[in-house]
């Protein structure tokens, strides 16, 4: 080959390079990459609910929307308290297509957008349970993720909003921002798992006693259930009830320790999983002991959101508040909340054998003919799959003084019962005691629970929650056992809970073709002034002169 061919043999190579290297270049730079956590997917009973997308790739769009505005191609980004939830509604009702919605949370409660910028903490939490209500209870087409607003996503909406203003949608032609979640086809969770803890504190039995103690059973569930699986910690609903729990426990290990100030009383303390699907685990622990086993227990406590009352508990019953046992029961209870000074209600609500749904933890004892009453803050019973550990249940919404307050009033309560010390005004667990309240002990543990997610189908048995709280029951009472179970019921689950999101800044067309003009000009110029410099100009116009036809070359 010429030395003029080699010429134009590399730089029509660079050339092609060139081509194919900005044909393969994405049009845009990435801004940024954040965590996101999805809407849950699903299924109740063979009805799709929840979001039944997970991968996203679209241009972001933004509050305040273009009358007649197509959604279908655009990612939509809202602050919480910015989304109508009319809006969404509409949309989930009447079947309109949307690309995807990511919605900003407040870092906290009582902060609007990390920023500082404080808003009502009351309305944060009703809209964010009404957020919930909806969205859990429909089909979602279009992947819908959770993120925590900061001054990036306000940088990035201000954006948005400025692009929209020129009167023209971000698209691949006008530019914009693009929001990428690379994200696989949800799998089913296949064969969800449910782990019990049990442990006790066995009664001192007299000598020549040959009959089982009676039993008392101290339980919480501390599953948990929400929009988005991986931010559902539910602080108050149950992680305080666990946290009481724990506390009662600890208190009663040292009591039981020395057998002059054991009770004539086995103690039982159960963590149960399952709660938000009709107490499922609570069933099937029920159903693993031995008849002689539920007979003997006495009663039944069970804490269910005691993180943020003041001055009125609940106490929940199947039996009415006129049979004898219950009567006294809550006697010992309204007995020490007076010296308390909080109060303390009752309130009846007759159990429905055939109806599958369950509203309290206790109901599952009674249809095992077993006394038992739910402790909680709540007057009335839950809807279903509310009150489960939210996105609006978190640290900020509990109060470390509620579980405090909890632990005393349960702890006197029984302590009364089992030593007989009704009317005797006896403060078992006083201030400044080596029997008093450890309000750290509390703290610590509440703080735990609010940063682990406990949706019961995404914990594994040998999940280190799981692991940690079998640990610290067995620091306090003895037989620890962990029962594993399938779940139960007409639920479907499915993963992919949390995910990254890749956001864009691209580039209009306009700027993409104008690129390409620049980069082709330089190519050519590039080439002319290497054909000039080593073959001479006769050379550079002999490759553009048209070559001789045939015809005339044989003339």
């Amino acid at each position: 080959m010429s030395p003029s061919g080699e010429v134009v043999a590399s730089i029509s190579s660079a050339v092609a390079v060139a081509l194919v290297l900005l044909a393969c270049v994405e049009l845009g730079d990435a801004a940024a990459a954040v965590g996101v956590y999805r809407l849950i997917q699903y299924d109740l009973a063979g009805a799709p609910l929840g979001s039944r997308a997970a991968a996203l790739n679209h241009h972001a769009a933004a509050f305040p929307l273009p009358p007649g505005a197509d959604l279908s191609r655009s990612a939509l980004v809202a602050p919480l308290l910015d989304l109508p939830l009319s809006f969404l509604r509409e949309y989930l009702v009447e079947k309109k297509h949307l690309g995807g919605l990511l919605i900003l949370l407040p870092k906290k409660l009582s902060d609007k957008n990390g920023t500082g910028n404080d808003v009502d903490k009351g309305q944060v939490k009703g809209v964010l349970a009404e957020l919930e209500k909806l969205l859990l209870h429909e089909e979602v087409p279009y992947p819908v993720y959770f993120a925590f607003h900061d001054d990036d996503f306000d940088n990035l909406l201000a954006d948005i909003r400025k692009i929209a203003t020129s009167g023209q949608p971000a698209s691949a032609t006008t530019g914009g921002y693009k929001l990428v979640v690379p994200s696989a086809e949800p799998r089913k969770v296949t064969s969800p798992t449910i782990s019990n803890i049990q442990g006790w504190l066995p009664g001192l039995k007299g000598e020549g006693d040959t009959e089982q103690l009676p039993t008392i059973a101290i339980v919480a569930n501390y599953d948990t259930f929400g929009a988005a699986p991986a931010l559902s910690v539910g602080s108050d609903s149950n992680g305080s009830g666990v946290v009481a729990l724990l506390e009662i426990a600890r208190l009663f290990s040292r009591l039981y320790s020395d057998p002059k100030t054991r009770g004539r009383y086995n103690l039982l303390f159960g963590l149960t999983s399952g709660g938000p699907y009709n107490y499922n685990g609570t069933s099937k622990w029920l159903r693993s002991f031995d008849q002689r086993v539920r007979e003997s227990i006495d009663y039944a406590i069970c804490l269910n959101s005691v993180g943020s009352w003041s001055n009125d508990l609940w106490m929940h019953v199947s039996k009415p508040p006129e049979n004898p046992y219950i009567k006294k029961i809550f006697e010992d209870f309204s007995d020490v909340s007076n010296e308390m000074g909080v109060s303390v209600g009752i309130k009846h609500k007759k159990i429905n054998v055939s109806n599958p749904r369950v509203a309290w933890e206790h109901e599952q004892f009674s249809r095992f003919r077993v006394t038992a009453l739910t402790l909680s803050e709540m007057s009335g019973p839950p809807e279903f799959l509310e009150s489960t550990g939210g996105l609006h249940d978190t640290r900020e919404s509990t109060d470390v003084d509620s579980v405090i307050r909890t632990a005393k009033l349960v702890s006197e309560s029984l302590a009364r019962h089992i030593y007989g010390l009704k009317g005797r005004n006896i403060d078992v667990f006083a201030e400044n005691s080596s029997l008093a309240i450890n309000p750290h002990y509390i703290q610590s543990w509440l703080d735990l629970l609010s940063r682990t997610p406990r949706v019961a189908p995404f914990l594994q048995k040998n999940d280190p929650f799981i692991a940690a709280l079998k640990k610290e029951l067995s620091e306090h009472t003895a037989d620890v056992h962990v029962q594993n179970d399938a779940l139960d019921g007409m639920f479907t689950f499915y993963d992919a809970t949390k995910a990254t999101l890749n956001v864009y800044q691209v580039a209009s067309v306009t700027f993409d073709l104008l690129f390409l003009l620049v980069l082709g000009s330089y190519l050519i110029v590039l080439f002319c002034f290497l054909v000039i410099t080593t073959r001479g100009v006769d050379d550079l116009i002999n490759i553009f002169r048209r070559p001789p036809s045939r015809k005339l070359k044989g003339a």
